[in-house]
């Protein structure tokens, strides 16, 4: 199933082409309310009715009123150093137990759609991952029980400036990566019983039209599974918590020479069987 936020409001999307939307509190008579966000706390029962939901009234609409399928998570987790090219290409060490953690201000998410102001204080990268979104909450939760605690998966975007970000003498990660705009998640939610196998998926990226980044999901140093256990044992996940899982190598930093987004650049994003992003950049 396909769950996600069109103009604000809950909204299940057909797996037709073109997509068509259909919204969930008209068509559960009230049952459901209009909140994307809201659903995460009752998200088991949201999923028993989806199975038997009539999408018969799908209507079309325009991607440029999609919002986050999370647009409220009350933790956003963000992973760094998780696929071991991108620790080689940003010349830093393989984590030993668990890796970087920080996080992106929730005051940066947006819409799969969207123009991107790029900030006057630096080089402004870009970092494509596949995010989870919690839908059962977790406390020490093992990693062979991780799944059954995730309510799908979506696209993001971990964009980043990297002055601010590693200015010393302490970096700073989760300032650098949360100017408006900078986390851009969507089309929508994809439920795991999308996928033939969730723990292996293609993912990249392209600056008007040029392909910079290309990974899977299978080469995760720490996968799904392992962070879900790690994060767990520490904090609390709560239904609607977001967890940005790492990048692919290819980003800007580690090029030589190094390149960042411009005026005028078109970056698209996507993750296999989700969807994709397109952030259009423009100068401050």
């Amino acid at each position: 199933m396909r769950i996600g936020n069109l103009a604000g409001r809950l909204t299940l999307f057909t797996a037709t082409d073109p997509v068509r939307a259909v919204d969930v509190e008209k068509a559960s008579a009230g049952r459901f309310g209009s909140d994307p966000q809201a659903v995460f706390a009752v998200w088991e029962e949201f999923l028993g009715w989806t199975r038997a939901a009539d999408l018969s009234g799908a209507t079309g609409f325009d991607r440029a009123d999609l919002g986050a399928p999370a647009p409220a998570p009350g933790q956003v987790f963000a992973i760094g150093l998780n696929y071991a090219e991108h620790v080689e290409e940003s010349e830093m060490d393989c984590p030993e137990r668990f890796p970087l953690v920080f996080t992106k201000f929730r005051s940066a998410l947006s819409g799969p759609v969207t123009t991107v102001v790029l900030p006057d204080c630096g080089h402004t990268d870009w970092e494509v991952e596949l995010v989870v979104v919690i839908g059962r909450d977790a406390r020490a939760v093992a990693a062979d029980a991780a799944w059954s605690h995730v309510a799908g998966l979506t696209v993001g975007q971990d964009i980043s400036e990297r002055i601010g970000q590693l200015a010393g003498p302490s970096p700073q990660f989760s300032l650098g990566k949360s100017h408006p705009g900078f986390a851009p998640l969507g089309p929508w939610l994809a439920t795991v019983d999308e996928f033939d196998n969730p723990d292996d998926l293609a993912l990249g990226c392209e600056i008007n039209g040029e392909p910079v980044q290309h990974g899977r999901t299978r080469n995760l140093l720490y996968g799904i599974p392992a962070l879900i256990e790690g994060l767990s044992k520490v904090t609390p996940l709560r239904a609607g918590d977001i967890v940005f899982t790492g990048t692919p190598s290819g980003v800007g930093l580690g090029r030589r020479p190094q390149r960042f987004l411009r005026d005028g650049d078109v970056l698209t994003s996507h993750v296999e069987g989700i969807g994709e992003l397109r952030q259009t950049f423009t100068a401050g």
